[in-house]
């Protein structure tokens, strides 16, 4: 038995404490918490840095994808008219796929999975991350928006689903990277999932009274007064190894070491030079004719 698996089953090894109280109070111990739960380490921050322009090659079609589903039954259509999930108010004329609002809303989808793409070690990429769960809630005091939990998370699962074909069907990618791709994208799709089931929940709403209260921008794609969606920052492509070294700045690190223990049991596999360039029978359409 590898000794990394005999000190993680170690009877004296000791338990690390978790402050209740700070899960529903601080974002940052939320997110740290979830981080160490999913062993969301340095290796996945460098698997997004190194292979994120493989994921932004996806978006453009992920998102026809998406709202195509969307549009396909009339719980989740009519939302884009009555801005609520919860409203059965009939419409008679649904929007399709090219109406200009969706057209918008599409944009608006893009910036968010490019975001996805950006910094995860910086504190603003998860405060956003926890104004998209919030934001959803009917909250927001000019125009509030509600759509039901059940649809946000089948959304989520819905992309990485995507994701995960898409990224493992690669023609090109060797295995390991494509492993390392969807486990780290995985990882912050289910950070994201908590962070608007959060709002929904009353776990914790003891606490309710001390709950860190963050300045509402009314904006979409801002947060205090910053844009931080469909600029430059956010659209620009990556090297396929840019390992450019982390900003400075406010930080959520991942504080966990890659662990061994965990690694993709397909690891030692070969990749031989005749399979690099050949695509599978089954492989996805997303990449035909990259």
């Amino acid at each position: 038995m590898p000794e990394t698996m005999e000190a993680l089953l170690d009877p004296g090894r000791p338990i690390k404490h978790v402050d209740r109280k700070s899960l529903y109070t601080r974002l940052e111990a939320r997110i740290n918490y979830l981080q160490d739960f999913l062993d969301f380490n340095s290796a996945d921050v460098e698997a997004l840095q190194t292979g994120s322009k493989y994921i932004k090659a996806l978006i453009p079609a992920v998102v026809n994808i998406v709202y195509k589903k969307l549009l396909e039954v009339d719980i989740t259509a009519r939302a884009f008219h009555t801005r609520n999930t919860a409203d059965e108010t009939p419409i008679e004329d649904f929007y399709n796929e090219e109406s200009p609002q969706i057209l918008r809303r599409k944009m608006f989808l893009r910036w968010y999975l490019t975001k996805l793409c950006s910094d995860p070690t910086q504190t603003e990429f998860w405060r956003y991350l926890n104004k998209v769960g919030m934001m959803h809630t009917a909250q927001e005091r000019m125009h509030p928006l509600n759509i039901e939990y059940i649809h946000m998370g089948a959304c989520l699962g819905f992309i990485q689903d995507i994701f995960t074909e898409a990224l493992m069907s690669h023609p090109r990618l060797p295995l390991p990277r494509k492993v390392a791709l969807v486990r780290a994208i995985g990882k912050i799709i289910w950070i994201q999932n908590d962070l608007i089931a959060k709002w929904r929940i009353r776990d914790g709403e003891e606490f309710a009274d001390e709950m860190s209260q963050m300045t509402l921008d009314e904006r979409e794609g801002f947060l205090n007064d910053k844009k931080i969606l469909g600029d430059s920052s956010t659209s620009a492509s990556s090297s396929d190894d840019d390992r450019s070294s982390v900003a400075s700045g406010p930080s959520i690190a991942p504080s966990v070491a890659p662990s061994n223990v965990s690694a993709c049991p397909f690891a030692d596999l070969v990749v031989h030079p005749k399979d690099k360039n050949s695509g599978s029978s089954s492989e996805t359409k997303i990449w035909a004719g990259k």
